[in-house]
């Protein structure tokens, strides 16, 4: 421990934000870095806690407190060396993790953590400017081939880890190219693509193959986002050509909202929405539908992180007006006493992207929507409040609330549910549970031997970090079996 009474001394000091009214005009990072000297004061802050909450908060089981000491003493490679024992890709979860870890820092009891998401992106960065992080392909290979089927983080993570165990790891991939939500649902001001093409390119100079524009499975429900796969692998037989198939899918069934006008033009799920405006960016948006929130009155509907994804994006495509709304009451600022340190709380969070432009409504239910010829035109919306009912939370509409909201663009950001059913769980014989996420037994095993399946296709739809835990998790299992 580098300085003992650095928390005392040293305030807590977060990175900060690009000028609104220069990121407002690009899709450039908005996050901005902190000097070496201040990153290594912000490293000071961490108490080497006798029992460390956050590692125990971690997903990945990173151990914060001594890399946070060589972050202090200047040990850029020590840092590195340690962080990259438990974690994959620290550059992804350094820009885009919500820092389980930071909420259990003893610190945070008093709401002024280390910065430890920000001192990992720091780390990983330092260590690729110093040449560290290079193409390291395994010494020797096993002989055993698995085939993991999604190129997005838990797929990712578990090939990486396969890959340096010594198997022989094919990622197959229905998209034009790998990384899934990381790719074509985070928003390029938050994740830049090129933090993932550099990846990419070292695991694939480290042995992974990578196989994109591929789809596995029979018919019209085979895997591949929105059917772009030019080529369709039988399951069956790529079952029989691997030891072992990994289904990393992702839960990839947005939430629907079944209210009257639903069928009117102008209300899109929130991901297609993001994903076509990084399709575009990355010049890929060729057979796909426009979506522009150009001049247009864009309504979100959900509060949490999806959603101010899209208020950034419409912000940045010259929206007329952005509207968030929320079914759940407004969170308090603070901690409140059902959720103690050192759990995760739920709080009132305002992002770069509602910084740019935004306002925000909670406690407020869809009724219906209106349209003129065939276009929505605007929402009709109620005040609500929780009440529980039964042992479920339901919403109790509040009388005389209902108010009416102009929209021409509705962005449904309400989250997913569960794994496209059809051809790919059929031919490999899976059962789902009634979500529809692909059923394991004891831990990543399903009803065909031969088949495991990880991430959010047997959990569910969650944080990035979770997805590359548990894709870690995978391979490690599969390691122990083969």
């Amino acid at each position: 421990m580098g300085d003992p009474k650095g928390f005392l001394r040293v305030k807590r000091k977060v990175s900060g934000y690009r000028p609104v009214e220069e990121r407002i005009n690009d899709y450039s990072e908005v996050e901005e870095q902190l000097s070496d000297d201040e990153r290594r004061t912000q490293a000071s802050r961490c108490m080497d806690c006798a029992v460390p909450f956050c590692h125990w908060a971690c997903p990945l089981s990173n151990v914060m407190p001594e890399y946070q000491d060589r972050i202090f003493h200047g040990d850029w490679a020590g840092a590195w060396a340690l962080l990259q024992e438990n974690h994959p890709f620290p550059e992804f979860t350094g820009r885009v993790c919500p820092a389980l870890c930071e909420a259990s820092c003893v610190l945070g009891a008093n709401d002024e953590p280390v910065t430890i998401r920000q001192n990992e992106l720091a780390v990983i960065e330092k260590a690729f400017e110093l040449g560290l992080v290079v193409p390291r392909p395994p010494k020797k290979r096993n002989g055993k081939r698995v085939a993991i089927v999604g190129g997005g983080p838990a797929g990712l993570s578990a090939a990486y880890f396969l890959n340096r165990a010594g198997f022989n790891v094919t990622v197959y991939e229905g998209d034009r190219t790998v990384g899934g939500y990381l790719r074509y649902g985070i928003p390029n001001f938050k994740l830049g693509k090129d933090f993932i093409d550099r990846r990419i390119t070292i695991m694939a100079a480290e042995g992974v193959v990578f196989k994109t524009n591929t789809r596995v499975g029979s018919g019209p429900y085979a895997f591949g986002t929105m059917g772009l796969g030019s080529e369709i692998v039988d399951a069956g037989k790529l079952e029989a050509a691997y030891d072992l198939l990994l289904l990393t899918i992702g839960a990839r069934e947005p939430r629907d909202l079944a209210a009257p006008g639903r069928e009117l033009a102008g209300i899109v799920q929130a991901l297609d929405f993001l994903s076509l405006q990084n399709r575009t960016l990355a010049t890929e948006q060729d057979g796909f539908e426009s979506i522009n929130a150009f001049r247009k009155k864009v309504l979100v509907i959900g509060g949490g992180d999806t959603g101010s994804d899209c208020v950034g994006t419409a912000n940045r495509q010259g929206a007329e007006k952005v509207t968030q709304i929320e079914v759940m009451p407004k969170p308090p600022e603070h901690r409140s006493p059902e959720q103690p340190w050192p759990l995760w709380p739920t709080l009132f969070k305002t992002s770069s992207s509602h910084q740019e432009g935004c306002e925000r409504l909670w406690s407020v239910s869809t009724k219906a929507f209106r349209g003129n010829e065939g276009r929505v035109t605007a929402v009709e919306a109620i005040g609500v409040e929780p009440v529980v009912e039964g042992g479920r939370t339901v919403f109790r509409e509040s009388a005389g609330s209902a108010f009416e909201i102009e929209a021409d663009l509705v962005l449904l950001a309400m989250g997913f549910t569960h794994v496209v059913q059809g051809g790919l769980v059929a031919d490999l014989s899976l059962d789902t549970d009634e979500r529809g996420n692909i059923r394991t037994r004891g831990s990543f095993h399903t009803s065909n031997p031969k088949v495991w399946a990880a991430g959010d296709s047997r959990n569910g739809a969650s944080l990035v970090v979770r997805a590359l835990a548990d894709g870690k998790a995978a391979a490690e299992a599969i390691i122990e079996t083969l």
